[in-house]
């Protein structure tokens, strides 16, 4: 048995030393505490580090298929008024949705940005009793309104009983309406006037559109859009004006939720119009990104990129539609973010490694500094040093 504690004995790889040996020094004792305040502020980062969670970044091709994307928007156009302001979406596989109005809210803004109430029905328009029939009579008491399509009626049962249903009749017919005023219904309900009567004024225009996850665009334009020749084409005859002010501000522009550390380029962006008319292109490029919490709690969202180009009407060449368009691709590539505590094994290998590293480091200056002080003490002894 004592042989064997022996032999423990001379594995020691620690061996002790008297302390009547020890040699204390004033510089050893400055080393001691400043690897000591380091020490503590490494083991204080690496606790922090450990307590919150990390998030690890990974690149993965996108295999989703048949989803939707959801864009929010903001948009304030200060010199735009609502009652001509439309938004449209379409992609390239064809589908489209035109003078959207589901999820979106308009408010009238004054010169100075500040909301209007809603308008009453009816200001604004000329006091004409009785409307004028499809046949071409008054309406009578004893009769069931049925306005005139003006010749856009798909059969011969189709009404039209506000200037809203003739406009839309007209765009389904790939038609302009040229002078509102020669129709019944838009005359009634002042149509001309209320656009003039909002001369001046702006608009706040904010929703959401669910679109399919292809490449397409989306765009606020005055007038009512429709196809000519396959063409998309808008509407601007009916409002008698020759250019519109485009000037707008980006409040908030989204594709998907929120997520921790996401940032919009465009949100708070804001473009002036110093021609007298032209389009604003947005082309942006969308990432798929998915973000997972600790909880285990995922995001489904997207990040973007987005270059901007303007679009003026130049001489000699085919008027560009005025409007502020979006363009947006999907890229191949999914970003995902996942957040993670880091394991107790690996903090407690890390505190080890600071306190072994700078206990090792502070060693090796003590004994450089205490044989440097001894071989000059040395030399100053036999008269060698100058």
């Amino acid at each position: 048995m004592e042989g064997l504690m022996s032999k423990l004995r001379n594995l020691d790889a620690y061996p002790k030393i008297n302390e009547d040996f020890y040699s204390r020094t004033l510089s050893g004792g400055v080393i001691t505490l400043a690897s000591s305040i380091v020490m503590f502020l490494l083991f204080f980062s690496e606790l922090r580090l450990y307590l919150h969670a990390v998030t690890e970044t990974k690149l993965v091709v996108d295999t989703s298929r048949g989803e939707t994307l959801r864009i929010n928007f903001d948009v304030t156009f200060p010199a735009l008024p609502c009652s001509i302001l439309s938004l449209d979406a379409m992609d390239i596989s064809g589908e489209q949705h035109l003078d959207v109005k589901h999820d979106i809210i308009k408010k009238r803004l004054d010169f100075h940005g500040n909301v209007i109430e809603a308008r009453q029905d009816g200001i604004g328009a000329p006091k004409i009793e009785k409307p004028l029939q499809r046949h071409g009579g008054r309406l009578e008491h004893n009769e069931t309104y049925c306005g005139s399509c003006y010749g856009a009626e798909a059969s011969d049962e189709d009404c039209c009983n506000s200037c809203e249903e003739v406009r839309e009749a007209y765009r389904k017919k790939g038609w302009a309406v040229t002078n509102p005023d020669l129709m019944d219904q838009c005359k009634r309900e002042g149509f001309l006037q209320k656009i003039k009567d909002e001369e001046g004024e702006g608009c706040n225009i904010y929703g959401f559109l669910e679109v399919n996850k292809v490449a397409g665009n989306f765009h606020f334009a005055p007038g009512k859009s429709f196809q000519q020749s396959g063409v998309h084409v808008h509407d601007l005859l009916a409002f008698q004006k020759d250019s519109f002010n485009i000037t707008h501000k980006i409040n908030r522009l989204t594709f998907g939720e929120y997520f921790p550390g996401v940032v919009n380029p465009l949100d708070g962006v804001q473009w002036t119009q110093e021609t007298p008319s032209g389009m604003y292109q947005y082309f942006i490029k969308v990432v798929p990104t998915v973000y997972t919490d600790v909880s285990g709690h995922t995001i489904q969202s997207n990040q973007f990129s987005v270059t901007e180009h303007f679009r003026g009407t130049d001489i000699g060449r085919l008027q560009s539609l005025p409007g502020v368009f979006f363009f947006y691709d999907l890229s191949p590539i999914k970003v995902t973010f996942t957040e993670e505590h880091v394991s107790f094994l690996h903090f407690l290998t890390n505190v080890c490694a600071i306190v072994g590293g700078v206990f090792t480091v502070s060693g090796i200056l003590d004994s450089f500094i205490y044989h440097g002080q001894k071989a000059i003490k040395k030399k100053m002894e036999i008269g060698k040093f100058s």
